[in-house]
C-alpha cells in the first residue's frame, strides 16, 4: 500500500479555503447524500437497480432473475422506494417498480464506469 503524501508546509491557503467553503453544500444536504449512497451500498439493492435500468419489473420477476424470495425482494424494494431510488405503478393486481428517475440511472452508470476502469488497466 502506498504512503499518503502530506503537505510539510502549514500555509493555508484561504482563497481555495473560501472559495470551496462558498460552494459547498450544507451539512444536512451532505449527510442526506451520504444517505444515499449507503443505499447503494448493498449488493441485492444494486442488482435490483441494475434490473430495473434494464426494464420495469414485478417482485416476482426480479426475485426469480436474483433466485431470492419474494419477501426480501420486497424488503430491498421498500428500502429502495424509501430512498426514492424507484417508484411503482399498479396494473390490476400487479405491482411493477422502476427506477425513480433518470437520475439515478446516471448515478448507477458513474458507479459503473469507475469500477470498469479498474479492469481496463
Amino acid at each position: 500500500m502506498k504512503d499518503i503524501e502530506v503537505c510539510c508546509n502549514n500555509e493555508l491557503h484561504t482563497d481555495v479555503i473560501d472559495s470551496v467553503r462558498a460552494e459547498m453544500p450544507d451539512t444536512e444536504m451532505l449527510y442526506e447524500l451520504a444517505e444515499l449512497f449507503k443505499v447503494f451500498g448493498d449488493t441485492t439493492r444494486v442488482r435490483i437497480l441494475y434490473a430495473l435500468s434494464a426494464q420495469e419489473m414485478c417482485v416476482c420477476d426480479i426475485a426469480d432473475l436474483l433466485d431470492m424470495t419474494h419477501s426480501s425482494i420486497s424488503h430491498q424494494l421498500r428500502v429502495l422506494k424509501q430512498a426514492r431510488l424507484v417508484k411503482f405503478r399498479k396494473e390490476g393486481k400487479t405491482v411493477f417498480y422502476s427506477l425513480d428517475d433518470c437520475h439515478i440511472s446516471q448515478i448507477f452508470n458513474c458507479g459503473l464506469e469507475h469500477i470498469e476502469e479498474r479492469y481496463k488497466r
